[in-house]
């Protein structure tokens, strides 16, 4: 069976003076369409970089990725663009609005740049709002509506694009702790619709909320499994382990998400 994610023994490999680090050291990984997947780990495990590769924002040192059966490995970045516009959505902690522009308008601008016509535009941008309970606030601009109203129109402009996956990284960062589990709440919601949903986060009380986890730690999987297996969380001492000793290639040189 064809994967929708498929990671081959990818490395990522960065040069930090004298030192060599890898970001991600021999990592392989597929997921399923219709998957709720939590790439969990502390500061420097390597998930952001592993979130940057899925989400065509980098490419692999070494090793092979394939999204829907392509191989994006090797891809230039238009060619990436190209793939990211297609086939992904994302949701990041800042929401990413242009304040001047109303909620329908942020939400219809992806779908500008993709080339399509200003009828269609308006019928996926409502569609989507319908879809995280926002089409009455279509008039509405950035700043009259609430934090979490914020980033479900954020969710809505990723759907917009009918995307193959829903990437989150740290999607309930900038929210107080109630909003944040309606923000998990409504990406449950989405997943038991049919989407494949992605998220990253360091948080093991956030991870729990997918249906799988994969933990990474210095580069490498150490756990991929049912997330409510006991052996999902690890134990704090993990968590916290020597300060400064882990790297992560978001935090280096191009390709790092903002």
């Amino acid at each position: 069976m064809e994967h929708l994610i498929e990671l081959k023994d990818v490395y990522k490999i960065y040069q930090m003076g004298d030192e060599t680090v890898h970001a991600l050291d021999g990592v392989s990984l597929t997921i399923d369409q219709g998957e709720f997947v939590a790439i969990v780990g502390s500061s420097g495990s390597g998930k952001s970089t592993a979130m940057n590769i899925i989400g065509c924002l980098d490419v692999p040192t070494t090793g092979t990725y394939h999204l829907g059966g392509i191989d994006v490995s090797t891809m230039d970045d238009d060619q990436q663009a190209e793939i990211r516009n297609k086939m992904l959505g994302f949701i990041f902690q800042q929401y990413n609005l242009i304040p001047k522009l109303s909620v329908l308008e942020n939400v219809e601008l992806p779908l500008l740049y993709a080339g399509l016509d200003a009828a269609e535009r308006r019928e996926r941008a409502m569609s989507s709002l319908a879809r995280v309970g926002l089409r009455d606030k279509c008039k509405n601009l950035p700043s009259q509506l609430s934090g979490g109203q914020q980033q479900r129109v954020s969710i809505a402009r990723a759907l917009a694009g009918n995307p193959s996956v829903i990437l989150a990284d740290e999607p309930t960062g900038a929210l107080d702790s109630r909003t944040g589990r309606e923000v998990l709440s409504f990406l449950q919601k989405l997943n038991r619709e049919g989407d494949t949903v992605v998220l990253i986060t360091h948080d093991n009380s956030i991870a729990v909320r997918a249906k799988r986890i994969v933990r990474l730690q210095d580069g490498r999987i150490i756990y991929d499994g049912d997330a409510h297996d006991p052996k999902a969380v690890v134990q704090p001492e993990e968590l916290t382990g020597d300060d400064g000793a882990g790297f992560d290639g978001a935090n280096a040189g191009e390709g790092a998400a903002v």
